[in-house]
């Protein structure tokens, strides 16, 4: 079996080849939010810019030891100004992705999807978790699990759409989505099977595009071939997904956090759909799962410069 985080080592090596991305970081005064994006600058992998009280972040600095001589900063009074300013520096082209400090995430996003002075695009903005899984060969991709509770059909849409480009920018070599609910079958009785249909015949009739989706999968013939065969689905997703969209925020957080404290998984996250990516990290996150959901950023960050028609 492979060491634990390889898979997110082998990501990180590839983003330090890659010239740092401009990071506006939002209201880092705790010690947690500010030693990452110190850490992350010090593996090349970004450059930040300390979006918050200035004298509050230099006294975290100055109590945690952390070194922060060289890093700009931009004074804001309290958190919600410090979300409004890291977006305006998105919009003078200043920073290329933003990462969330010791702010509510719904506080950061507000100012993200502003209708004036926002970062929206066409395109609905949601969530993705990179789940480092112990046993598993490729990494697995959960969504929505952050920012859309309750996301109607053709919310649904985008928010598989940017999971399936995401995937992509993973270098995923096939890309095989299984929407989730709590069984295979379709049922007037359980809304989600119904969607989950919809979704696939959105996908046959190419109104989304660039993946293997199946739907409605039960989380177990999703994930093990066994479970399919015994429930005799035929699917080239069924048993191997490496994509998982939850039915609702709840079940796709419940799913991650499942994953990450009861398999030993670790789950970088990134928020998908803006001008920019949103790297969301926790109190709880390890420093190799705030590396990773840094480079997920730089990969997208990438994406954006290339030019891809990608995420919005």
């Amino acid at each position: 079996m492979e060491s634990k985080h390889l898979k997110y080592q082998r990501l990180i090596d590839y983003c330090k080849t890659i010239p740092p991305t401009p990071a506006a970081v939002v209201h880092p005064c705790d010690t947690s939010s500010l030693e990452g994006a110190v850490q992350a600058a010090r593996m090349d992998l970004i450059v930040p810019i300390l979006v918050g009280p200035r004298e509050r972040i230099r006294e975290v600095a100055a109590n945690a030891g952390i070194d922060i001589a060289g890093i700009e900063i931009v004074d804001a009074p309290h958190s919600g100004a410090a979300a409004a300013a890291a977006v305006a520096l998105v919009r003078e082209g200043k920073a290329e992705a933003l990462m969330k400090g010791s702010l509510h995430t719904d506080e950061l996003m507000a100012a993200v999807v502003g209708r004036d002075a926002g970062l929206r695009t066409a395109r609905r903005i949601s969530h993705c978790f990179v789940m480092d899984v112990p046993g598993r060969e490729e990494p697995l991709i959960v969504t929505d699990a952050a920012v859309n509770i309750a996301p109607t059909l053709d919310e649904k849409a985008d928010i598989l759409q940017n999971a399936i480009d995401f995937a992509h920018i993973l270098r995923l070599p096939e890309v095989r989505v299984a929407i989730l609910s709590a069984m295979e079958t379709v049922s007037a009785k359980v809304p989600s099977t119904v969607e989950a249909a919809a979704l696939c015949k959105m996908v046959d009739r190419g109104q989304i595009k660039g993946a293997l989706v199946d739907g409605p999968l039960a989380l177990d013939n999703a994930i093990d071939m066994e479970a399919a065969r015994i429930k005799q689905i035929a699917s080239p997703v069924a048993g191997r997904a490496n994509v998982l969209m939850a039915p609702d925020l709840e079940a796709g957080n419940m799913l991650a956090k499942s994953l990450s404290f009861l398999a030993g998984a670790d789950a970088a996250g990134i928020v998908l759909g803006a001008r920019v990516p949103i790297i969301l990290t926790s109190r709880a996150d390890s420093v190799m799962t705030r590396l990773a959901s840094c480079a997920v950023a730089v990969l997208v960050a990438q994406a954006r410069r290339e030019g891809a028609k990608v995420l919005g």
